[in-house]
Formats: structure tokens, C-alpha cells, sequence
């Protein structure tokens, strides 16, 4: 007996196609990467009948601080030649903000594919920031329909947030991320040795998003935050990798099981204080590191929370008393620009396509979706924070 489905019963020229694509990827914590006794690259890659080709792009930051880098995957590759081989040499490129204005470095990225012979049977791994991160897993993810990426995050930022999601992109058309894709990389190799070499100022921007996870989904990561602050400002490596390594845990379970991985619905949960940096980060020319516009804009959406009654204002304090404890400075001269200001929630519905969703914060270790902004309640909290009035002082 044939079955039909009920859209054929209502329509015989319909017919429902329907499949399941079932995707994981290793997430692995581990130091000297390319130490020729490191098995963790080698593990990803799996057994094979010949040796593995790989193309490796490489952030020109990370090069300037680690110039011996090269020369690392050089005696890796050659302490295996059965199972692993380059397709070319590493091959050097901006990174930063500046790899994603536009699609110039993408295609030279995918031109050197073309050049080196990268199929769908080879591997394309990154080397760098976050940024660096998004423009080449955009390259790989479009060439060929899709060639296996492998991330290799190098910043505090992308090992505990942004290098274990599923997203790639760049800023085009005056709008951030606006041309990108969803596309899971194959694996996702977190080297901590890297973040030891980072200036200070990069490794404290990327503790913004611990404090957004912490605040949004576990109270008990927060209080330990609170507690490791002192080592966190002064940077102490166990501090710092534990941090990261529960990060990272709490945006793969987010995004693992939230239950929209693509990021169909109109609910971001991992983007609370982000619709107010996005602009910030815009209004500043990019001076402002996206961490800290991230720090900046949990302040402001605490501060409105405590003015709307969502929030009670001790909680608030605690979250801002631990951005300060971890160095981040709260108040800065663009929140006076309220009407610059406030179009970032008019872009950032636009950026859902649907109705405004905006995170905030219920509690600590609970975070709440709302769907209306009051913005009077709004920019009373930007003037808190604005260093020309009383920091912090919401009344």
C-alpha cells in the first residue's frame, strides 16, 4: 500500500523531501601544537592511505609574534610524511579587522587554492583571530561547495567563543558579517601556548564573553570569575586556561543543544550586550577591541535592566564590579551619541530578520529574551555610563 504525505494528499505535485544531517567536530585543548610528539593534529585527521594534504593560512600577527612558527610546522610535517604533507608553505595574511572589509582577501585566499590544488579531499587550516578565523573559513567553506577546515584560534576571544561556533563571514555592504555562511569546521585545535604570547590588551578583551556566558547560563561559573579575578587581570596561566576551556564548553552546549544552530529563530542568548557593541565597535573606527565593546555593552543592558525592574540593582553591580576587577573600563564618550546609538537596535533586528530579541539579564546565571526596548529607560542607562556622569549610577 502506498503512503502518501499529507502535502500530497492536499496537493498531488507536492512532494516532501526531508533529511537530517547529523555533524560533530573534536574540540581539543592542548599546548605546543606542533611539538613533533603532539598526536592531536594527526588525531583529527585520522587514518588515511596516503598523507593528508593541508593549505595553512597564517594571521600576519600571530607571525610577527611567533616568527619561529613556520619553521614548527615544517619539522612537524617532516616527523610525518606518511600521514600528513603541505600543500604549499604557510602562506601569511592580514589579519584583524581588516581581512573582513570586503571580499579582496577571500578570493585571494581561494586563488591560492586553485593555485596548490585544494580539493574537497584536502584540508585548509587557520592560524590566527578570530577575524582571521571568519574570512578563511568563508574562503573554505565556498570553494567547492565546501572544503574541510580546520580552525587553529589564537586569541582568547576565538578559543573560547567565536572559533567554536558554526559561523564564518565578512563585513560588506556597510554591515557586519552581512556576507558569510553557517559551515561547522572538521576540527577545532585550541594551542593555550598561544594565548601566552597575546599583549595584554587582547587577552583581557576575550574574557568579555566568560562574563556573558557566565551571566546569561551559569551562576556557578560566575562566582568562580569572581573569585579568580586577581589571577585573571594578572593573567596566571591556570586561570586563564580553565576560563577558556569552561567558555568554550558552555557556547558548545548552546549551540550544540539551544536547539537553533543556524540561527533561524529571532532569539540570540549568546549575543547579549552585543546589539549595543556591534555600534560601538562601528562609532569607534574599531579602535575599541570587540571584547570591550562586548564588556560595554552587558554595563549598558545591566544598567536598563535595574531602570525596567527586571533586574535587582546588587546583581547588576556584581557583574559590572567584576568587568572593572578584570580591567575593563565601562564608560566611554561615544554613549553620549544616544542617537548613533540606539539606530544599533534598529540594525541589529534587521541582522535577525524578524521581530526585535533582545537578551538580557533576569539574574545572575539567568538570562531572559525581550521583545520591546524602552528607550528612554536605554539612554538614561547610556548617560550612566558616560564618563561625564557619575559611573555606574542608575537610580
Amino acid at each position: 500500500m502506498q503512503h502518501f504525505s499529507p502535502d500530497h494528499a492536499r496537493n498531488p505535485l507536492t512532494r516532501l523531501q526531508k533529511f537530517a544531517v547529523d555533524y560533530e567536530f573534536p574540540v581539543v585543548f592542548t599546548r605546543r601544537l606542533f611539538r613533533p610528539g603532539n598526536p592531536a593534529l594527526l588525531q583529527v585527521l585520522g587514518d588515511a592511505a596516503q598523507a593528508q594534504r593541508l593549505l595553512i593560512f597564517v594571521d600576519s600577527g600571530v607571525m610577527a609574534a611567533r616568527p619561529a612558527l613556520p619553521g614548527e610546522i615544517a619539522s612537524f610535517v617532516a616527523s610525518h610524511p606518511l600521514q600528513v604533507e603541505l600543500a604549499a608553505p604557510p602562506i601569511v595574511m592580514d589579519g584583524g579587522e581588516g581581512v573582513k572589509q570586503g571580499l579582496t582577501h577571500v578570493l585571494d585566499m581561494q586563488q591560492a587554492m586553485v593555485e596548490h590544488g585544494i580539493d574537497r579531499h584536502s584540508y585548509v587550516v587557520a592560524i590566527g583571530g578570530g577575524a582571521f578565523l571568519d574570512a578563511v573559513g568563508l574562503a573554505a567553506a565556498t570553494a567547492h561547495r565546501g572544503i574541510r577546515h580546520i580552525r587553529v584560534p589564537t586569541t582568547v576571544l576565538s578559543q573560547n567563543d567565536s572559533g567554536v561556533g558554526v559561523k564564518n563571514g565578512v563585513n560588506l555592504h556597510g554591515a557586519k558579517n552581512y556576507f558569510g555562511t553557517f559551515a561547522p569546521p572538521f576540527a577545532v585545535l585550541n594551542d593555550l601556548d598561544f594565548i601566552d604570547i597575546l599583549p595584554d590588551r587582547e587577552k583581557r578583551a576575550g574574557m568579555a564573553e566568560a562574563v556573558k556566558v557566565a551571566l546569561i547560563r551559569d551562576r556557578a561559573f560566575f562566582e568562580w570569575l569572581e573569585s579568580a579575578a586577581g589571577d585573571l587581570a594578572a593573567f596566571h596561566p591556570d586561570a586563564m586556561d580553565y576560563m577558556i576551556r569552561r567558555c568554550a564548553e558552555l557556547h558548545m552546549h548552546q549551540i550544540g543543544q539551544g536547539g537553533d544552530p543556524f540561527e533561524r529563530g529571532t532569539a540570540r542568548p549568546l549575543d547579549f550586550g552585543h546589539w549595543a557593541a556591534h555600534r560601538l565597535e562601528i562609532m569607534s573606527g574599531f579602535s575599541l577591541r570587540h571584547g570591550e565593546a562586548v564588556a560595554i555593552g552587558m554595563a549598558l543592558d545591566c544598567l536598563y535592566a535595574v531602570r525596567v525592574g527586571l533586574l535587582r540593582r546588587p546583581q547588576a553591580d556584581r557583574a559590572l564590579a567584576l568587568l572593572r576587577a578584570l580591567g575593563f573600563t565601562l564608560e566611554h564618550a561615544l554613549l553620549a551619541n544616544t542617537d548613533v546609538l540606539m539606530a544599533g537596535l534598529v540594525e541589529f533586528q534587521e541582522h535577525l530578520g524578524g521581530e526585535l530579541t533582545i537578551t538580557l539579564l533576569k539574574a545572575i546565571g539567568k538570562g531572559v529574551e525581550v521583545h520591546h526596548i524602552d528607550h528612554a529607560a536605554m539612554i538614561a542607562a547610556a548617560h550612566d555610563l558616560a564618563p561625564f556622569h557619575q559611573a555606574g549610577g542608575a537610580s
